[in-house]
């Protein structure tokens, strides 16, 4: 009888094992076996380097909207990551216990949150506040990339003090006793020894910033011309996907499904440096 209710267990989680990995075949066989015909009747070169995208003329080039993702990921990350591994550094050595639970919290609720919150919360404060700044219409690149690092904060912080916290002592109380400061200590010591998993977070967190739409509809621009600064309008990935799959037809459908497989590419190189990073930290 025990036998048995073991070997049914056993199956029962192979069949929830089995639907995930289907689950993402039919993501992967649905994607590819729409996209990949529009890449090509468009042309791979003129589908991903060209630089017009106007469907009414049946011109279906990306690469703007390859730079804005880029562009729009890469200034998040430079905002986000510097305050998110401070953060993570107080949580793990400096935070008092009183206010740890509140932070930590705090932190939990953010990662929470829906995105369509944190793109309302930019359209209401962060847009007319550049729009002010600046004098010109406040939905730009920065604008879009400063909502997209305080999304992005929570995934950062919460893998980069696991890590810090997976050093062991002795090298913080090693460097304190040869006479070092703390911050020297957590610096020149502490931080190098976790760099693995510090950068595990922040790859994780380009994968957020990437992938992320309905923020970044709300509060980018969604001009699909080439990216030409911070204060100017950029559509990224996502957002063309989301704006424009309601009312496309045909080769325009089949054109933005395309455009999901090359995100698709984006997202799948991500988690394989991910994987990468974390074997070669248990390896160490």
């Amino acid at each position: 009888m025990k036998l048995n209710k073991e070997n049914g267990m056993k199956g029962f989680f192979f069949l929830a094992a089995l639907t995930s990995v289907l689950a993402v075949a039919l993501i992967c066989i649905f994607l590819f076996a729409g996209g990949l015909p529009a890449m090509a009747k468009i042309g791979f070169g003129d589908f991903i380097f060209g630089r017009k995208w106007k469907p009414g003329n049946n011109m279906f080039g990306i690469f703007p909207m390859i730079m804005g993702s880029v562009c729009v990921t890469g200034v998040s990350l430079a905002i986000g990551v510097p305050i998110a591994l401070f953060t993570s550094m107080f949580m793990a050595f400096y935070c008092p216990k009183r206010i740890y639970r509140l932070c930590q919290a705090a932190i939990n609720l953010m990662a929470g949150v829906p995105s369509i919150v944190y793109g309302f919360f930019g359209l209401v404060l962060i847009v007319p506040t550049m729009n002010r700044l600046t004098g010109k219409d406040g939905s730009t690149m920065l604008t879009a990339s400063i909502v997209l690092a305080i999304m992005i904060l929570p995934t950062i912080i919460a893998q980069a003090e696991t890590s810090l916290r997976s050093v062991p002592d002795s090298y913080y109380e090693g460097a304190l006793a040869l006479g070092a400061t703390k911050e020297r200590s957590l610096f020149a010591v502490v931080l190098p020894a976790a760099r693995s998993g510090v950068i595990a977070g922040v790859v994780l967190g380009i994968g957020r910033a990437v992938g992320e739409t309905m923020a970044v509809v709300m509060v980018a621009g969604n001009q699909t011309w080439m990216p030409s600064g911070l204060l100017k309008g950029v559509r990224t990935l996502t957002a063309n996907i989301v704006m424009e799959m309601g009312y496309a037809t045909d080769l325009h459908r089949e054109a933005l499904i395309a455009t999901g497989v090359v995100l698709f590419a984006f997202i799948l190189v991500i988690n394989l440096v991910v994987s990468m990073l974390n074997r070669r930290s248990i390896h160490e």
